[in-house]
């Protein structure tokens, strides 16, 4: 038993959406250092490019940047037809990105809350997940192979407590909290859809990560963990290999949850 190849990804293609973002920067770098080539996909194809520079130089792998609107199944559609162009193959997709809110919405009350928003984040958090596991999902069958990992929230499993965000701005909305406990669910479908198949489908529920917020919020989230201290931003890259890996090749509509003990109380 060779355990390094377990988790070695050479020469395999993995899908990031959402890869400009603190968090998918982060998935992309990790996932290139054990060797796979990364499309980076993303409303921020500038900065998408501007991450596979850096990876490609520092991890000699190959990369692909494209423009990407989960609002709109035809840059969906584009984003599979580039990839399949440039590397005949999808080994991997991660269902990264989503939409937060403003911090305009972040602090409006649930019951005057606009539908426009919440219409906008069942969009990109939901149906954008649907149409890409749709489009990747094809490719992968008829490859007869293939691996997805959706990432939901540990706001997809229990109720934001809302006792620790006073004025901090970092207020989750409804929206947040139903459209990741829809993704778990959609993961563990998929899973038994695609039984068989060669396709492999699971979730990552991450919590919160310390980005600079307000100082009072983060003692307050802390607290609620069991090891007292919010997330770093390279904490679930480990996670994340791991899940895209033959490391967890036995492993299919599974949620794996990372908080830090949050939900485990």
């Amino acid at each position: 038993m060779e355990i390094p190849k377990f988790f070695d990804l050479s020469g395999r293609t993995i899908i990031i959406t959402g890869a400009a973002g603190n968090l998918g920067s982060q998935y992309a770098e990790g996932l290139a250092q054990v060797g796979a080539n990364i499309v980076l996909a993303d409303i921020d194809q500038k900065s998408c490019k501007k991450i596979g520079e850096r990876i490609e130089k520092s991890c000699n792998v190959k990369t692909l940047s494209v423009k990407l609107d989960l609002n709109d199944k035809s840059s969906i559609k584009n984003m599979v037809s580039k990839t399949v162009k440039k590397f005949s193959r999808i080994d991997v997709l991660i269902n990264n990105a989503a939409y937060q809110g403003t911090n305009k919405t972040r602090k409006m009350k649930f019951e005057n809350f606009p539908l426009s928003e919440w219409n906008k984040a069942v969009s990109v958090n939901l149906t954008g997940i649907f149409l890409t596991c749709q489009e990747v999902g094809k490719v992968m069958k008829k490859q007869k192979n293939g691996n997805i990992i959706n990432i939901s929230s540990t706001y997809g499993l229990v109720a934001p407590d809302q006792r620790i965000y006073g004025k901090s701005g970092q207020n989750a909305a409804a929206f947040y909290s139903a459209t990741k406990a829809a993704i778990v669910n959609l993961s563990r479908y998929l899973a038994s859809y695609w039984n068989r198949t060669g396709i492999r489908v699971n979730t990552l529920s991450p919590g919160g990560v310390e980005r600079k917020q307000d100082a009072n919020f983060i003692k307050l989230y802390s607290e609620k963990t069991m090891l007292g201290r919010m997330a770093k931003n390279n904490e679930y890259v480990g996670a994340i290999i791991f899940l895209s890996s033959d490391a967890s090749s036995y492993m299919t509509g599974s949620n794996l949850i990372v908080d830090g003990g949050w939900t485990a109380w």
